[in-house]
């Protein structure tokens, strides 16, 4: 082949090749047109509402509270819950969580939870009944039936020993009420928490303390936000995924279940640096309740002390 013939094939090549990206080219920007338009298709929300994601961030807030007391967010369909809620100021949710009320004075819930001890996870979550008020703080919990931890009871009262928590625990052998320190080896065998921690305010807080450090990182928004239904309970998940993970942050991806009645926080997924899952949280029914001195006294006919 003389040196003409080779040119010549050369910018057959090189024609070849641009003709290929440019085609490339027209299909990605055509994938990408039709998602955006699925994307503004998605995010169409009824006029009211797109208003509401126009005002300012104050006032989305108090928007969103109104809109939860008065059961307008638990009357709208996944797909305007999640419309909505990417359509927000990424801050509404933080300061509508921040000016709370993030639980009741009193009140008690059944949850289930499971959580990554030593490395293991349990199949069975536990599942329990816990009666709580946050002044003087006081917490009765009890391991439900069906649970990992069934028939354990522990009692914690800041009016009589704040270090310490009396429990039992459970089946025939379990009875005998015992004095240990909330963060002792007991406690420490069955959770990564103390007993104190124990309700909406905990989830709540935690939440704005590692939103400050999401926003020095660079993460203005939830990477994903989504209506469901998690075991019963229907939230609006939103999908934190940290630059840098554990231990700088609580989780490397923490997915909050965000209540439809109230600014606080019903469901919890945490995920270690290598993408396990190491908690897991659901409160399965919450109400106010009047609770006296009875409810946290192990003398109670009602408990197994």
């Amino acid at each position: 082949m003389n040196e003409g013939m080779k040119r010549r094939a050369r910018h057959a090549a090189v024609a070849a090749v641009a003709c290929v990206l440019s085609l490339a080219q027209a299909g990605l920007h055509a994938q990408e047109t039709a998602g955006a338009a699925s994307a503004a298709q998605a995010v169409a929300l009824p006029a009211d509402l797109a208003k509401v994601t126009r005002e300012p961030l104050a006032q989305q807030a108090r928007w969103l509270r109104t809109a939860a007391q008065r059961g307008t967010l638990a009357q709208l369909d996944d797909a305007t819950l999640t419309a909505l809620f990417k359509a927000l100021d990424p801050l509404a949710v933080p300061l509508y969580i921040r000016n709370g009320p993030n639980g009741y004075p009193s009140y008690q819930f059944t949850m289930a939870r499971q959580e990554r001890i030593s490395g293991k996870w349990p199949d069975t979550p536990d599942r329990m009944l816990v009666k709580t008020t946050r002044e003087p703080l006081r917490v009765y919990a009890k391991w439900l039936p069906g649970g990992a931890h069934a028939g354990q009871e522990t009692i914690y009262d800041t009016t009589q020993r704040k270090d310490e928590m009396i429990g039992h625990l459970g089946g025939l052998l379990g009875k005998i009420p015992l004095w240990t320190a909330i963060d002792g080896a007991l406690a420490r065998a069955q959770s990564n928490h103390q007993v104190k921690d124990l309700g909406t305010e905990f989830i709540a807080n935690l939440y704005l303390t590692e939103g400050k450090k999401y926003l020095e990182a660079g993460v203005q928004r939830p990477t994903d936000v989504e209506a469901k239904t998690i075991d019963g309970v229907r939230v609006v998940a939103l999908t934190y995924e940290t630059p840098t993970g554990r231990p700088q942050f609580y989780a490397k991806k923490e997915v909050l279940g965000l209540d439809l009645h109230a600014p606080y926080f019903r469901t919890v997924e945490s995920y270690d640096n290598d993408g396990r899952i190491f908690e897991r949280i659901v409160i399965e029914k919450i109400a106010p309740a009047t609770l006296d001195d009875t409810a946290f006294d192990p003398k109670n006919p009602d408990y197994a002390f």
